[in-house]
Parts: C-alpha cells; sequence; structure tokens
C-alpha cells in the first residue's frame, strides 16, 4: 500500500513538472523561443519518462550554448552607401565611440573588419569590401571574404542596386545563406523630394515608389524579390529597421536568438519587451532547472551569496537594457542635464540602497513578498523556486519598466 502511494506522489510530481514545462513554452511564439522545439520536445520527453537528471542535463546543455553560440553578421555594399553607419547602428555605438566602424564618404574598406558588440561578446558585425573592387572581384569575392563564417549576409545600398550586388545575391543563394537588402538613406532621399516638391509632396507615395523600384531591379535580372528593408542609420525607429530587426530574428537559429534579441537598440517599446521576455526564458529556465533537483522548499533568509548573486544580476539587467550608470550619464550629457535628474525618473538605480533602517537582506524579502503577491506563483505546485529567482523576475520587470520610462523620455526631448 505504501509503495503504491509513493509511487502515485512520483506520477503526480511528474505530471507536475511535464505540465510546468508545456504550459511555460506553449505561450511563447516559435520566432521567440530561444531553445529549439526540438530540445523541448527531448526535454519534455525525459520528464515524461520520469527522467529528472536527463532533463537536468539537457537544459544545462541548452543553457550553455546560448551562452557561447557565435553570431557572425556579414555586411556588404558599395562605397559611400552608408555601411558602416549601418554597422555602428546595429551596435549601438556612435560614429566617433571607441569600437566604432570608420565612416567616410570614401571606400574605407579594402579588408574585412569585425566589430564586436560593446555589450554582446558573442555577437561580431563583419564589415565586408564592397564587391568588384580590384582586390575582391566578384569571381572570387565570397571565397576571399570566407562566406562559410557567417550566419546571414546584409547587402547595403543607398540608391539602385548594382549587378554586381545582385550576382553576390545569387551566389549567397547558391550557397544557401540566407541574404537581405537594406536600402539606406530614406530620410536623405524624403528631405530631398519633399525640397524638390513642396507643394504635391507625399511621403508615403515617395516611401511606396523607392520600395517599388528597389523590387523592380529584381524582377527586371528574372530573380526572386527578398527581403528588402528601407531604413535610417539615424532615426532607427522610423521605417523598416524593426521589422528588419523581427526578421532576422525570426530566421536564426533558436539558440543564438537570445544574444541577438538582448543587442536590440531600446527604440521601441517593443523592441524592449522582446529582450524581456528573452531573459526572462533564461531566468525560467535555470529556475526550473534547480527546482528539478530540489525535495524540499527553500526557506529561510536570504544568504549573503544570494545577495551578492542577485546584484549580478541586477547590474547586468541594467547594462543589458541601457539604464545602467554609465549609460545614463551618456544620455545625461547628450541632453546637457545633470544624471541625477535622470535617475529620478528610474526605480532600478535605488532597488538595492538602504535607508539605514532596514538590511539589504530585509528589503528583498518585502520585494519578494510583493512581487509573489502580485504574480501569484509561476511554477506548479512541487516544484520548488527559489527565492533569487524570484527577485531576478522582479528586478528584470522593474528594469524593462525603467527603459521603456527613458524612451519616453528621450522622444519627449527631441
Amino acid at each position: 500500500m505504501d509503495q503504491l502511494l509513493s509511487d502515485t506522489s512520483k506520477n503526480e510530481d511528474n505530471d507536475d513538472l511535464v505540465s510546468s514545462f508545456n504550459a511555460y513554452f506553449k505561450n511563447i511564439k516559435t520566432e521567440n523561443k530561444i531553445i529549439s522545439q526540438e530540445t523541448i520536445d527531448l526535454i519534455e520527453l525525459h520528464l515524461n519518462k520520469g527522467n529528472i537528471h536527463g532533463a537536468n542535463s539537457l537544459i544545462r546543455e541548452a543553457l550553455k550554448n546560448i551562452d557561447n553560440a557565435p553570431i557572425n553578421i556579414a555586411v556588404t555594399g558599395e562605397s559611400g552607401v552608408g555601411k558602416s553607419s549601418f554597422i555602428n547602428a546595429l551596435i549601438g555605438t556612435g560614429p566617433e565611440e571607441e569600437g566604432a566602424a570608420e565612416v567616410g564618404v570614401i571606400e574605407t574598406t579594402m579588408k574585412r573588419n569585425f566589430y564586436k558588440h560593446p555589450k554582446i561578446e558573442t555577437l561580431t558585425l563583419w564589415d565586408l569590401p564592397g564587391i568588384g573592387t580590384q582586390k575582391f572581384p566578384p569571381k572570387t569575392y565570397l571565397e576571399e571574404v570566407k562566406f562559410k563564417e557567417y550566419d546571414f549576409f546584409i547587402i547595403v545600398s543607398s540608391t539602385r542596386f548594382t549587378k554586381h550586388e545582385l550576382d553576390l545575391a545569387k551566389a549567397i543563394g547558391i550557397m544557401k545563406k540566407n541574404y537581405y537588402f537594406v536600402r539606406t538613406k530614406v530620410d536623405i532621399d524624403l528631405e530631398n523630394e519633399r525640397k524638390s516638391k513642396p507643394r504635391t509632396f507625399d511621403r508615403e507615395k515617395t516611401l511606396k515608389q523607392i520600395q517599388s523600384y528597389a523590387m523592380n531591379t529584381f524582377s527586371d535580372n528574372n530573380m526572386a524579390i527578398p527581403p528588402i528593408f528601407m531604413v535610417s542609420n539615424y532615426d532607427l525607429s522610423k521605417y523598416d529597421f524593426p521589422v528588419m530587426m523581427d526578421t532576422l530574428i525570426k530566421d536564426l537559429h533558436a539558440e543564438k536568438r537570445h544574444n541577438f534579441m538582448l543587442s536590440l537598440p531600446g527604440i521601441t517599446e517593443a523592441a524592449i519587451d522582446r529582450k524581456h521576455k528573452a531573459t526572462q526564458q533564461i531566468v525560467w529556465l535555470e529556475a526550473f532547472n534547480v527546482g528539478l533537483l530540489a525535495n524540499f522548499p527553500v526557506t529561510g533568509i536570504l544568504s549573503d551569496n544570494d545577495v551578492k548573486k542577485l546584484e549580478k544580476s541586477l547590474n547586468y539587467y541594467r547594462k543589458i537594457f541601457g539604464v545602467d550608470d554609465e549609460s545614463l550619464e551618456l544620455v545625461a550629457k547628450d541632453f546637457q542635464v545633470p544624471v541625477e535628474q535622470v535617475k529620478e525618473i528610474m526605480k532600478s538605480p535605488h532597488l538595492l540602497k538602504t535607508n539605514g533602517k532596514e538590511t539589504l537582506g530585509e528589503k528583498l524579502l518585502k520585494y519578494l513578498e510583493k512581487f509573489e503577491t502580485a504574480t501569484g506563483g509561476l511554477l506548479a505546485v512541487g516544484l520548488y523556486f527559489r527565492k533569487t529567482y524570484y527577485l531576478q523576475l522582479h528586478f528584470l520587470d522593474t528594469v524593462t519598466e525603467d527603459a521603456k520610462v527613458l524612451l519616453r523620455w528621450t522622444n519627449s526631448k527631441n
């Protein structure tokens, strides 16, 4: 009888685990998942069989792969098309800042150069020479620039796409690599059109004409029309830049999505939310994995190690979302206001500050009580969720809201 009750309890625990795992990932769109559906299915299979250690091992391996997965993006185009400015926009670096791609009106790229994202170590942008230059003739271009190393190609133009670029697209397609065309300087085109036709200027009509011209280039050359994005390197929230980023995320392998999503500039609230969802998946997977092997509730006060881990997590979230002290100082400098004025509208810089009436541990436990009350818990009964993970989620939510507040504040100043 006791054995029967024990077996029944184990089956119920397994059902809870499977139910929690299924419920969480079922609510995440495929293009936003940071682990592949194949991996999700394998983890569920282990959970269904009661193979807890097998599920734990798969999750640990998935988290390790996410941390270490390299992302290499190739950007190419002829001189003067805004290629370097586009790279700086992608990595969130000003043209005169350290680590920025050199911007100029002459061909500044005579060899392939790489630019590491300042916050995402695994993300590298490669600035490739324009195809057809003397050192890189079309016949040997892909081999010379080591095409096998890149996840995808972005071909940049500011006017029409040339024969060399179209030939490059064909060759990339044959090599089974994804490529995208980016039409830069759309803002300049619109302004020139407005000046030349002040009475009849129609913004939407002009944008459609630019798009149609680009599309017709491929039709006229008997090519399938690829994704074409119209962007401004200096006003990323407008035109197709947000749509382009969504497309690139969707086309990347699942394990590369997380770090790429974290690299997104916080130009829209949708981009900020996407970062939040990606980071939340990491916190949830780590918590779930710890809970798999726990066989008793974690109670008591937070340890010094817990507090240090939380402080490290908070600093990381603030950095990724662009609301860390260094980023806020740059914002304050750009708008010529004291940095304290910017911090006044933020909550995250003050999360770990105490007034002397309570310890940091006591303050964190109050956050925990409020968060648990507000969320009602995130996992099924029987799966223990450590206090530190609840607090990480609270910190993540706070930082996400700060990023949105900062975006609204900067937009109101522009």
